[in-house]
């Protein structure tokens, strides 16, 4: 799959949401970008990764009462789909610019790609992540991080989370079949501005990182993990 991964570092939210959605206006077959990210004149996909500074984001749907005390942490409303979730330092964020047409699969497929290579990533580093039917996304049991057992059983409507803490977070936009936003995997971050905030949603939903389910990862290693897992999964 030819896909260019371009690591932006830390960088604020707004202007890197404006650059995705001027790449993807801009994007044609044959795409000629004019936006500070490297022309190309074979309009092959990009996977932009970066950290953000501290910022709440709220996606189409989101409901305002999902934010509780954003205090000083900036809010903004995006087009990407899903409810409020935060980014900032330690969180590795990635961005999949892709052509779904030329990839060959539809939106449903490319969320279950884009959450099979978060799984995958967190097995390289012993965690067994899982999914949760209608709650994009990955989890991982609290208790016993890298049990492989499935989660078996249907939900308890009133704690569907009880014993999982959601470590990555996902929303898109597919906009004339290109998609963007992407996916956020927690690293090793201040959890506390999760607790100002409905998660996804969700009121009382646990967050948690690689660093507090006892997983010594550098950003850098994580990031580098997770780009490859999605140029591989990602691949039509």
């Amino acid at each position: 799959m030819h896909m260019d991964i371009r690591t932006l570092g830390q960088v604020d939210y707004l202007p890197t949401w404006q650059a995705m959605q001027a790449f993807t206006a801009a994007r044609s077959r044959e795409t000629t970008s004019q936006i500070g990210v490297q022309p190309l004149s074979d309009g092959r996909d990009q996977l932009w990764i970066c950290e953000h500074s501290p910022v709440y984001t709220q996606g189409l749907a989101g409901k305002s009462e999902h934010v509780l005390s954003p205090g000083d942490i900036p809010v903004v409303a995006t087009d990407r789909g899903g409810q409020v979730t935060y980014h900032g330092p330690g969180q590795v964020v990635a961005y999949p610019l892709l052509d779904l047409q030329r990839a060959g699969y539809y939106v449903k497929e490319y969320v279950y790609r884009m959450e099979e290579a978060v799984i995958r990533t967190l097995a390289h580093f012993g965690v067994t992540g899982h999914r949760v039917a209608g709650s994009p996304g990955i989890y991982v049991r609290l208790d016993d991080p890298g049990a492989h057992a499935a989660l078996t059983g249907p939900l308890n409507p009133a704690d569907p989370f009880r014993g999982l803490g959601k470590i990555a977070a996902l929303g898109i936009k597919v906009s004339r079949q290109y998609s963007y936003h992407g996916v956020a995997l927690n690293v090793a971050m201040d959890l506390e501005p999760f607790s100002r905030i409905n998660p996804c949603g969700y009121a009382g939903l646990s967050t948690t990182d690689l660093s507090t389910i006892g997983v010594s990862a550098s950003w850098q290693e994580a990031a580098d993990v997770l780009s490859q897992k999605l140029v591989t999964y990602l691949a039509p």
